[in-house]
């Protein structure tokens, strides 16, 4: 655990908290950063950063290509999305025609985002125009405690797949990594929402405190929190095996000093104490290649059994015996 000051800067942050989970990423481990606090805190300038100060995310993403160039022992491939959550719906930021997107989950992928578009990159300046095309179609807003408010939480997402060079193997590595930028919990008291910032307020709200529920649940222990509302916010559905599974998370919990949110800030707390009892049991995620075209060269035998059974079934073949 870290205390970061009002003096701190967005690096301080990233290379003693959030650094170790980015790198880990490479070497075939999910992981998962976000920052969680009330509206106006800092949360987005913290992910994001601005020119002068980048955030986690740029820091993150530069991160990640400077280590791939650094690595003559491996090849890599790139993909990233970029997806919010709005009023419980799911949004390609990518393309912004894909809206209302449902969560999937199958046996080859785990749980996904059905019909999210990715896209293969090679360099951070790749990276930073996918990211600047989304922020662009993400939803933020005007209130009483912030004139740039998100309006929404926002997963980018970065899948890194690897190989070793001398290709003696047929493993391959594959990891997905979650840079989380959460819209903050509101009152409606200070905020002065209303109208449509108040429908948003109250989704923004909700699915934030299923995520501190499920927190809370979580630092029970194994088995002794009960049933884990995971299916009850579409956050805690996606971010599910970052909170109790497969992978490092690394949470910045982020505050205001001023003495009005008092309340907020020992909510915040309260929820960082609880984060650091659950635990993640975080593994190198590797794919047989071997085992895939084992199964696949068996398909065209399988079809062709298949056609046998159905042209004698379909076509029978009557013997007199007479």
């Amino acid at each position: 655990d870290q205390l970061f000051g009002s003096n701190s800067k967005n690096s301080d942050v990233y290379d003693i908290h959030a650094k170790e989970v980015v790198i880990s990423a490479l070497q075939g481990f999910n992981g998962t950063v976000f920052a969680y606090g009330q509206t106006s805190s800092g949360k987005t300038y913290t992910m994001q950063g601005s020119d002068s100060h980048p955030g986690i995310i740029p820091l993150a993403i530069r991160d990640v290509f400077d280590s791939i160039s650094q690595n003559s022992s491996r090849e890599f491939l790139v993909r990233v999305s970029y997806m919010e959550i709005y009023n419980e719906e799911i949004n390609d930021l990518l393309a912004p025609e894909n809206r209302k997107l449902q969560i999937h989950e199958n046996f080859e992928k785990g749980l996904f985002v059905a019909g999210l578009r990715e896209e293969i990159v090679n360099s951070p300046d790749q990276v930073f125009d996918f990211l600047k095309l989304g922020e662009a179609h993400r939803h933020f807003g005007e209130t009483n405690m912030n004139s740039y408010s998100s309006r929404s939480h926002s997963i980018f997402r970065m899948v890194i797949e690897s190989r070793d060079n001398n290709r003696n193997t047929d493993s391959v590595r594959v990891s997905t990594l979650n840079l989380v930028d959460l819209a903050g919990s509101e009152r409606v008291a200070k905020t002065g929402a209303g109208g449509v910032r108040l429908k948003e307020g109250q989704h923004i709200n909700k699915s934030l405190m299923t995520l501190g529920t499920v927190i809370n649940k979580l630092s029970e222990g194994p088995g002794k929190g009960g049933h884990i509302p995971y299916r009850d916010s579409k956050l805690t559905r996606i971010l599910q095996s970052a909170l109790d599974g497969n992978a490092k998370t690394a949470i910045i919990c982020t505050i205001t000093p001023d003495e009005i949110h008092i309340d907020e800030t020992k909510g915040t707390l309260q929820f960082a104490s609880r984060a650091k009892k659950v635990a993640t049991c975080a593994h190198v995620n590797e794919v047989c290649f071997t085992w895939l075209f084992g199964i696949a060269s068996l398909i065209p035998e399988a079809q062709l059994q298949l056609t046998s059974l159905f042209t004698i079934f379909l076509f029978p073949v009557f013997v007199d015996t007479h």
